[in-house]
C-alpha cells in the first residue's frame, strides 16, 4: 500500500498547456511575412535578370526613388489628396446607397426594374465613365467624384440587398407581433441582421471606389485638379521612369492593405465573434 502511495506521489500528471493563436497578431504578421518573401524573390529575380535595371528594377532600385519624392513632398501630397477624395467620396456613396438599397428592398416592383441596372453598373469598368465625366465637368474634382461614386454605389447597394435577402421571414412576423413599426423593424431588426452582407458590400464598395479613383486620376490630369496618386503614376509613365511607376503602384497597394487591416478586418472579426462564428482557418476556441 505504501509503495502504491509513493508511486502516485512520484508520478504526477503532466498539465498540457494549449497555446491559443493570437488572431489579431497573426492578421498583421502573416501579411508582413508574405510581403517580405515576395520582395526578396523580386530582388533575386531582378539581380538574375539579363534586363537593365531601368527596365526591370528591383525593390532596392524602387526604394532609391523614395527619398527624392519625400524631399519634394510630391508623394505625401499625392497620397493625402487621394485619401481625402477616396474617404470623402466613399462616405457620400454610403449615404446615397443605404437608403436606396432599403427602398429597393421594400419595393419589389422597383427592384425588378432597377436591380438589373445596378448589377450592370457594378460590372462596368470604372474607366469607362472617365471620358463622359471629363466632357461634362472638365478637369475638376467633380469628374473625380463622379467616377468614384458610380464605381462604389452599386456594390454597396447589392451588398445590403444581399444581407436583407438572407434575413429569415420569421423576423418580420415577430416584429409585427411585438408591435414594432416599419421603421423600428428596419432600424432595430433588419439592419443589424443584414450587417454581415452590408459590411461585405462596404468592403467591395471601398475597393471599387479606390480603383475608380486611380483610373480617374490617371486620365484626368491638369486643370484645377490637385496632384493625386494616379496622376503621379501618369507622371512616371510620361518620363518613362519605371522605378517611379513601381513605387507608386506599391503605394497604392500599401494603402489598400492598410485600410483592410485597420478598418474592415476588425469590423468583420467583431461581427463574426458576436454571432459565434469565425473566419475559415481561424480557431475560436
Amino acid at each position: 500500500m505504501s509503495s502504491l502511495t509513493e508511486s502516485r506521489t512520484r508520478f504526477k500528471p503532466v498539465r498540457v498547456i494549449k497555446l491559443r493563436p493570437n488572431n489579431q497578431l497573426d492578421s498583421w504578421v502573416a501579411p508582413l511575412l508574405t510581403v517580405v518573401v515576395l520582395l526578396s524573390l523580386w530582388q533575386i529575380i531582378s539581380w538574375a535578370s539579363p534586363l537593365r535595371e531601368d527596365l526591370f528594377p528591383g525593390p532596392l532600385a524602387v526604394a532609391a526613388k523614395l527619398p527624392q519624392l519625400l524631399a519634394d513632398g510630391s508623394l505625401v501630397a499625392a497620397v493625402g489628396n487621394s485619401l481625402f477624395r477616396a474617404v470623402s467620396g466613399f462616405a457620400i456613396a454610403v449615404i446615397i446607397s443605404t437608403p436606396l438599397a432599403l427602398l429597393l428592398a421594400h419595393q419589389p416592383l422597383l427592384r425588378k426594374g432597377v436591380g438589373p441596372l445596378v448589377s450592370a453598373m457594378q460590372v462596368l469598368p470604372s474607366i469607362a465613365w472617365v471620358p463622359a465625366a471629363i466632357i461634362l465637368f472638365g478637369l475638376s474634382d467633380a469628374t473625380i467624384y463622379t467616377v468614384l461614386l458610380l464605381g462604389a454605389i452599386p456594390s454597396i447597394i447589392n451588398g445590403l440587398l444581399a444581407g436583407i435577402d438572407m434575413i429569415p421571414a420569421q423576423y418580420k412576423s415577430l416584429s409585427k407581433v411585438l408591435g414594432a413599426s416599419k421603421w423600428e423593424h428596419v432600424l432595430h431588426v433588419e439592419l443589424p441582421a443584414a450587417m454581415p452582407g452590408y459590411v461585405a458590400g462596404l468592403r467591395q464598395g471601398w475597393a471599387f471606389a479606390w480603383r475608380s479613383l486611380m483610373a480617374a486620376e490617371l486620365i484626368a490630369v491638369g486643370g484645377s485638379l490637385a496632384l493625386g496618386v494616379g496622376s503621379l503614376l501618369q507622371r512616371g509613365r510620361d518620363l518613362a521612369d519605371l522605378p517611379l511607376v513601381m513605387l507608386v503602384i506599391l503605394t497604392i497597394l500599401l494603402v489598400g492593405v492598410l485600410i483592410e487591416l485597420v478598418f474592415f478586418a476588425p469590423i468583420e472579426r467583431k461581427l463574426l465573434r458576436d454571432r459565434g462564428m469565425t473566419r475559415t482557418g481561424e480557431n475560436n476556441g
